[in-house]
């Protein structure tokens, strides 16, 4: 297999610092009832690793500490991990408000059928991946069949409240392009999204969060094999935006891997490339409130996926 990573260490990218931390982003393991074509950290249904039930501890120890305001927990499917519940719980008994990074179609998955329903009892926001709102583009990307499951998933959420209005249960989805190119502009989209989902499918939400394609891992390695990858860098660098560095996701959030190691971001955690401030800091257990503010952050050439245009965020779009 055709690696990218040898194009993405040199780089010229901006140095930046970190400021407050405000987000945990946490990687409960790489197990997934999918295995979708632009994954960045290769999730599936034969991954194996998972955070141990002590690192689900250091965790929260951790929300305490640094007053971090948001959990948000990802994968994989994190609501595959045995003790996503128990950290849910926690986190929001703490205070904390709590993000669920869903596929939809994990809630119907055997076990998974009261998932749903905890969600909204507990209060998580839902940000759920749809790449499109067309079925024939979304089981091309993520496998046959996913589409009508994540319409009934949508039905499922609909039901208890979710992408009503209601600011306790919000459902969000993403949007990620197909291929090589840039996410058009996010409120568009929005518009797009919901009328083509309420007219044909009855189905609503609240906001639509618009990602570019990293450079790395699955989509990273067919952008190397079809040629196209430096074709695409020179995209993400041609669209390049200094005024979306304020705004960047890695300024105010950690990620923290299932071993409980510390990145500058998720996308940094996939390229295993270590976190860019406080080597004191390098794990879960060892964060603290302030431990990284002003420290520099570890960049390279994928970066530019995240300045690149209206920008883009596990929030959305930074200029939206």
């Amino acid at each position: 297999m055709l690696s990218p990573l040898p194009l993405l260490e040199r780089s010229d990218f901006p140095s930046i610092v970190r400021g407050r931390l405000e987000t945990l982003q946490v990687n409960l393991g790489y197990r997934c009832n999918q295995a979708c074509q632009h994954c960045h950290v290769d999730a599936g249904p034969r991954r194996t690793e998972e955070m141990s039930p002590e690192t689900v501890a250091q965790v929260l120890a951790a929300l305490g500490r640094t007053g971090a305001l948001t959990l948000d927990v990802t994968g994989g499917a994190p609501e595959l991990h045995p003790s996503f519940r128990h950290l849910v719980r926690e986190a929001r008994a703490l205070g904390t408000r709590v993000m669920d990074r869903c596929n939809l179609t994990v809630l119907l998955e055997p076990g998974q059928e009261d998932t749903a329903g905890f969600l909204a009892e507990q209060g998580v926001e839902v940000v759920a991946s749809l790449p499109c709102y067309l079925e024939e583009n979304v089981d091309r990307q993520r496998g046959g069949g996913v589409f009508a499951r994540s319409i009934r998933a949508l039905r499922q959420l609909n039901g208890l409240g979710y992408g009503q209005g209601d600011p306790r249960l919000p459902l969000h989805l993403v949007y990620n392009p197909q291929g090589p190119s840039l996410p058009g502009p996010q409120a568009a989209l929005q518009a797009d999204y919901r009328a083509a989902l309420r007219e044909r499918h009855g189905v609503s939400f609240d906001r639509l969060l618009t990602l570019a394609n990293v450079p790395i891992a699955r989509f990273g390695h067919r952008l190397a094999r079809d040629g196209a990858f430096v074709g695409y860098l020179a995209l993400l660098r041609g669209a390049r935006r200094d005024e979306n560095l304020r705004h960047v996701m890695c300024r105010s959030l950690v990620s923290v891997d299932w071993r409980g190691r510390l990145y500058d971001c998720d996308f940094n955690q996939a390229l295993a490339l270590p976190l860019g401030g406080s080597p004191g800091a390098s794990h879960v257990a060892d964060l603290a409130a302030g431990s990284l503010e002003g420290a520099p952050i570890a960049t390279g050439d994928h970066c530019y996926a995240c300045i690149a245009g209206q920008g883009s965020s596990c929030g959305g779009a930074l200029d939206a």
